[in-house]
């Protein structure tokens, strides 16, 4: 009988570090990406994330650990390959097309370095601002575009030399909020249509959750977990996954008898899966259902707080005797008052438990050498594009 193997990863990065002076951006993180696949670097400022992009495309060298592309080193401390020849595409935030030159000139711009004869680059102009649907627009200049036409157009010239890796930093964060909701659906569309390997880079939860195949969540240069967005969602391993990918409740457990006691109320400990003495939960808002009419396993409690959002209600309730708060949400038709007192439905298999370090945690690295910090401020930065 055979045995399958995993195909090589487009692009492997390998325990990389980055360094500068005594603050580390970047601390020994591994990640793995298929060829075609999808994957977000997703976190707040300053947690790496751009860092971690600009070693992939060749702008920064890693201090320690090793980037491959199809199992080749292309970065290493010791050397790297230069950005222009590891046959990949960067979108930056703030599109950097040519405002002297034609929708089509941007786009086949790419096309003429690579010295292209005209009818192919014609014909690939075209084929490509067909497909991002800019046809009629290709004798127009950036002035004469939208933000989300000029987003287009970044895009079409990243795309049209069909690049090994299609690397993304934060691409809509100029736009409105409506046309950034419309351009998160563009490009996960792209996507579906070329198939690029494609790392985005992004704080913004949504924009993760619509484009990924799989989102890499960062936190204080390391990566905490890494899954596809539902599995991320709703079985967050880390206090900060949980907290990071939209709103939870996070609840302590005591396991004690038959029962899982928590602050004001308890649940039965057989519908929890291998819980042992205390333990930390998340559980999501609509994942609490509320009702007038006591029955068996309810929470009883009292109604807070409450604000109509138009789609939903967001209620806060007090579970009776106890101190925590709970967020609720509900259906625009479930109408409850505040005061009002209620019943919570708190379904066990709806919560995760989870850690407060991600399962890659690593241990503090030892106190930074202050004649190698000595050095690193003495020394003048060289520029890393000219």
């Amino acid at each position: 009988m055979s045995v399958q193997t995993e195909p090589t990863p487009r692009l492997a990065l390998n325990d990389i570090s980055c360094v500068f002076g005594t603050t580390t951006a970047v601390d020994r993180l591994s990640l793995a990406i298929r060829p075609g696949e999808f994957v977000s670097l997703l976190g707040p400022s300053g947690c790496g994330k751009t860092t971690t992009l600009r070693m992939i495309a060749g702008f920064i060298k890693p201090s320690a650990g090793t980037i491959t592309m199809d199992g080749s080193v292309i970065s290493a401390p010791g050397s790297s390959l230069p950005p222009e020849r590891r046959q990949m595409s960067m979108i930056f935030q703030s599109y950097a097309i040519w405002p002297n030159m034609t929708v089509a000139e941007n786009v086949a711009f790419g096309l003429r370095l690579r010295r292209m004869d005209r009818d192919t680059i014609n014909r690939k102009v075209a084929e490509m601002l067909d497909t991002v649907q800019l046809a009629s627009l290709a004798q127009r200049y950036p002035a004469e575009l939208s933000g989300g036409q000029q987003q287009r157009v970044a895009l079409a010239r990243a795309m049209v030399i069909q690049p090994r890796v299609l690397l993304l930093d934060e691409p809509l964060s100029n736009l409105d909020a409506n046309l950034r909701e419309e351009m998160r659906f563009e490009i996960r569309r792209l996507h579906d249509a070329f198939h690029f390997t494609t790392v985005y880079v992004t704080h913004d939860q949504g924009e993760a959750m619509v484009t990924s195949d799989r989102i890499a969540v960062m936190n204080r240069g390391r990566i905490e977990q890494v899954d596809a967005p539902y599995t991320l969602y709703t079985r967050p391993k880390t206090r900060f996954v949980a907290t990071f990918i939209g709103r939870t409740n996070l609840l302590e457990g005591e396991c004690l008898g038959e029962r899982i006691v928590f602050d004001g109320f308890s649940l039965p400990r057989a519908r929890f899966e291998a819980v042992e003495g205390r333990a930390l939960f998340s559980l999501r808002p609509q994942s609490i259902a509320l009702h007038r009419a006591a029955a068996p396993d309810l929470v009883a409690g009292t109604l807070v707080e409450r604000a109509y959002l138009g789609e939903s209600w967001d209620y806060v309730v007090r579970p009776e005797g106890g101190s925590v708060l709970l967020k609720v949400t509900a259906t625009p038709v479930e109408i409850f008052e505040v005061g009002e007192s209620v019943w919570l439905e708190v379904d066990p298999a709806q919560m995760a438990q989870i850690s407060e370090e991600g399962e890659g945690a690593l241990p503090p690295r030892p106190p930074p050498n202050p004649l190698r910090a000595l050095r690193a401020t003495a020394m003048p930065l060289k520029p890393l594009l000219k």
